[in-house]
């Protein structure tokens, strides 16, 4: 069997924390009265907190800093991911087959490591990966096509051998971009773009068992 190298997003993906990223966001704006488009959560679920934080500054005439907005997404999300938060259904089956099979495993999130790792770590999924990324250690986003391209050579292949998947249709776009094989998943919190998806992406999976 040929080794395939699959990279996968977190939120929305591997686990069932979506509620919280988009509650904490939609918080903070609301916190703070700062008015923003219905498809803001769209927006700047790809782009890390960092990009989220520079998108509300930019776009949205936030006051704060970036250092400041993102330490109030974290305060608003560290308990959720570090106590509650489950993976996703038939994730870890799943995973740990794709592994026998002889399958490189990654992950690519626009969280950072203080909430990424202690996460994977309390759902027994940290040491099924080769390599855990936050977009954060590329000084990149998910929205930029040169993000693929790193994780390709950090892994020794290219483009072409690697499989991404995600539930966020602006990165599923991106990725596709790049030249991966892109696998849409779905999430609850995308299913207004679920045709959109489909249409951009090589695969969409329901259920984590369809990949094997």
């Amino acid at each position: 069997m040929e080794k395939k190298y699959y990279i996968f997003d977190m939120d929305g993906t591997l686990i069932d924390s979506m509620p919280s990223y988009g509650g904490a966001v939609l918080k903070y704006l609301e916190i703070n009265k700062i008015a923003h488009p219905d498809d803001t959560l769209k927006t700047v679920t790809p782009l890390g907190y960092k990009g989220a934080a520079k998108h509300f500054i930019e776009a949205l005439g936030c006051t704060a800093t970036v250092e400041e907005i993102c330490e109030d997404f974290k305060n608003l999300m560290i308990d959720d991911y570090l106590y509650t938060i489950p993976e996703k259904e038939g994730v870890t089956e799943t995973l740990k087959e794709l592994k026998k099979q002889g399958h490189s495993l990654s992950v690519l999130t626009a969280s950072p490591h203080v909430t990424l790792d202690p996460c994977l770590k309390r759902l027994g999924l940290y040491d099924l990966f080769d390599f855990v990324w936050s977009s954060e250690d590329f000084g990149l986003t998910k929205a930029e096509v040169e993000i693929y391209h790193r994780c390709a050579e950090k892994l020794g292949t290219t483009v072409d051998k690697c499989i991404f998947l995600d539930d966020n249709f602006n990165a599923c776009e991106t990725a596709k971009k790049s030249g991966m094989t892109v696998y849409g998943v779905y999430d609850k919190s995308s299913e207004d773009y679920i045709d959109d998806m489909v249409r951009i992406t090589n695969k969409y999976i329901r259920k984590f068992d369809e990949l094997i």
